[in-house]
């Protein structure tokens, strides 16, 4: 929402002055960087989870007043990126949820100075999503 208000707020001051008529740059660059800021925003934080849960052989996911329980056997892959911040996790599904075949998330962190530290987190439900996995082929 900052985004969206300042550019907002620098193209009503441009408005109110007189600026775009003197220079169309002044109109450009508030809507090109508010496109760049809608297809960014988009991407990397519209299409995240509101919470997470871990529920033992499930994950409890609540997104958009929307409620779901997955079962770890239904999960194919968990991703993990930490090269975006905040760092993200993408679990795929073999079944389409009611949020669709892909689940990103943002996991609590615990503090730490490395930047680039594992998340225990993910690596014990990729463990667990692997044993679910295995169990289900039995």
């Amino acid at each position: 929402m900052m985004w969206f208000g300042i550019l907002a707020v620098f193209l009503i001051v441009a408005i109110r002055t007189g600026g775009i008529e003197e220079d169309n740059f002044f109109l450009l660059v508030p809507l090109g960087m508010g496109v760049f800021g809608f297809f960014f925003f988009k991407n990397l934080l519209w299409d995240l989870a509101d919470e997470v849960h871990d529920c033992g052989d499930s994950l409890l996911i609540r997104s958009g007043g929307q409620e779901e329980t997955i079962p770890l056997s239904n999960i194919m892959n968990v991703n993990s990126s930490v090269q975006v911040n905040p760092p993200r996790v993408t679990l795929r599904l073999a079944v389409p949820s009611i949020f669709g075949n892909e689940i990103t998330f943002v996991p609590a962190r615990p503090f730490s100075l490395n930047p680039f530290a594992k998340f225990e987190i993910v690596d014990d439900l990729i463990i667990r999503v692997d044993r679910a996995r295995s169990r289900r082929r039995d």
